[in-house]
């Protein structure tokens, strides 16, 4: 059983962290360290939990998970790049440490494996932060992603190949999982919509793991897969909302058993320290990888900053090489300590992304390339713009459009609506609502009114704060879901519609006006 003392302590920490304005993921590190230093056994289930954890997460990282994005040069090529590059300049930093501290003594296979580990930067990490910002569908969540699921994947090859053995031949069949999308869905919706929906996407989950697992392939990759078999589908979405909390509650144990791993003995803790820094040598590298490889300058910004860490991965790498016999057991310790610095250095370098961007916004232009400034979205004409082109903002668009016509333009993530949107005769462009450089192509005092209608509450703030920025002066309306989050645009003099109070009074007028027809 676990230590109820155990989640009191990681609560009280992830309380600490969040009033110190650092993730709560800061404050769980910072309590396994602290449970390392006590004598509270936290026994084989927190790392079942931790484990879980992160097969939700790939599962649940599949389900959104578009294949082609990965089939991007800009995503491919800085993944491996990045790979090469960081493996190079961590050797030599081993390489370095080794030749100035006596008694150290790496092997060249020692120097070779732990590089390798720190090449890859968090996954977990990202996922968390991304989600508390509200920028999963942005587009440098999906830059950072699958950069990083290429790498998770290169992870997987390595651990497969420490077993000393190949795939079982019945691997080969795992493609003709395909054909299985259909059922699967099908089963999905006779499951509804409450807990058996929740239970039978942990159960595709831990069974798609276990299906890998038997085939002589990591567990992780197969639940990754089959949450690329339901993505696209609006099941799979549905599973991916319902599966969150729960999700994040589990990896609070992963983030814990980083800290329960120790500390470095004292000719190695210096070590661990200086990788921990230099885990932010990444994002310089990151961000002109991306630019030159034709991503544009914020999109490549912050997910460089997000990206400025190492990852669970490497843990596991060095664990599994130790096993191996390839190193000394005793490098786990120091890749755990060096982990939970570079997530605590990345943390307010992450947070203030989107302000050194704005900030800066001149000199990171100057690195875009020649194609993005060709293929700039045509905003001339513009008095009305709606922001989020779902069903409400759709909606909200056709209505205005009905008395404003060509002057209304639409704005939203997912370039795959806009042919729809096209043969509705919408003007409709693909842009991210919170990126400065959209707004700069846009002549902001033609523009009377602005409809906030983006999925969650904090991308609201961001584009309400970024048009303070910028000076605009007209009317900003936005849809909000709860009480609080009204109050708080209203504040900042938005016009804030409760989706859910003004939606009864709407279906009041709704069922009276048919109660007068039928009279």
């Amino acid at each position: 059983m676990l230590d109820p003392l155990i989640i009191l302590i990681a609560l009280c920490c992830g309380l600490l962290a969040r009033i110190a304005g650092l993730p709560a993921l800061i404050g769980y590190l910072a309590a396994g360290f602290f449970l390392h230093e006590t004598d509270i056994i936290a026994g084989e289930l927190l790392q079942q939990l931790a484990d879980l954890g992160v097969t939700l997460l790939l599962f649940t990282i599949g389900l959104k998970l578009s294949p082609k994005e990965l089939l991007q040069t800009r995503v491919w090529g800085t993944t491996l790049i990045h790979m090469q590059l960081t493996q190079l300049f961590f050797m030599a930093v081993l390489w370095i440490y080794d030749t100035l501290v006596p008694g150290l003594s790496m092997s060249f296979t020692e120097i070779l494996v732990i590089a390798f580990g720190l090449t890859f930067s968090s996954t977990v990490f990202v996922i968390q932060v991304m989600q508390e910002k509200g920028e999963m569908a942005s587009r440098h969540a999906n830059q950072a992603i699958g950069i990083l699921l290429i790498q998770d994947l290169a992870a997987v090859l390595f651990l497969s190949a420490t077993k000393g053995t190949w795939p079982e031949p019945l691997a080969l069949l795992l493609p003709g999982l395909w054909l299985l999308r259909a059922p699967v869905l099908r089963m999905l919706t006779h499951a509804g919509h409450g807990e058996l929906f929740t239970l039978a996407g942990m159960g595709l989950a831990l069974g798609g793991a276990a299906l890998f697992e038997a085939v002589g392939l990591k567990g992780d990759l197969g639940a990754l897969v089959i949450g690329v078999l339901l993505s696209g589908s609006q099941k799979g979405k549905e599973l991916g909302r319902n599966l969150m909390n729960l999700k994040d509650l589990f990896l609070v144990g992963f983030f814990l058993t980083i800290g329960l791993g120790g500390w470095p003995q004292q000719e190695t803790l210096w070590l661990a320290v200086i990788l921990g820094v230099l885990a932010m040598v990444k994002v310089p590298l990151y961000f002109h990888l991306m630019a030159w490889l034709h991503t544009a300058p914020r999109t490549s910004l912050l997910a460089a900053c997000a990206m400025g860490n190492f990852s669970e991965f490497g843990l596991v790498v060095v664990a599994v090489a130790a096993k191996a016999g390839w190193l000394d057991a005793q490098w786990a310790s120091v890749i755990s300590l060096a982990i939970a610095i570079s997530f605590i250095l990345s943390s307010p370098l992450n947070r203030r992304a989107h302000e050194l961007y704005r900030k800066y916004h001149h000199h990171w232009r100057k690195f875009e390339s020649v194609r993005l400034r060709s293929i700039r979205p045509a905003t001339g004409g513009t008095r009305v713009i709606v922001l989020g082109m779902g069903n409400i903002g759709t909606g909200a668009y056709d209505n205005i459009a009905e008395q404003h016509g060509e002057s209304v333009l639409g704005v939203d993530l997912n370039d795959e609506k806009l042919a729809e949107h096209a043969r509705k005769h919408r003007r409709v462009v693909t842009a991210d609502a919170s990126d400065p450089d959209f707004w700069h192509e846009v002549n902001l005092d033609e523009v009377t009114l602005v409809l906030l209608a983006l999925t969650n509450h904090p991308e609201n703030m961001l584009v309400a704060d970024l048009l303070s920025d910028l000076g605009y002066g007209g009317q900003v309306a936005a849809v909000v879901r709860f009480k609080e989050e009204g109050e708080e645009l209203e504040q900042h003099g938005i016009s804030a519609y409760n989706l859910y109070a003004q939606a009864g009074a709407g279906f009041a007028e709704h069922a009276v006006a048919q109660l007068d027809s039928s009279n």
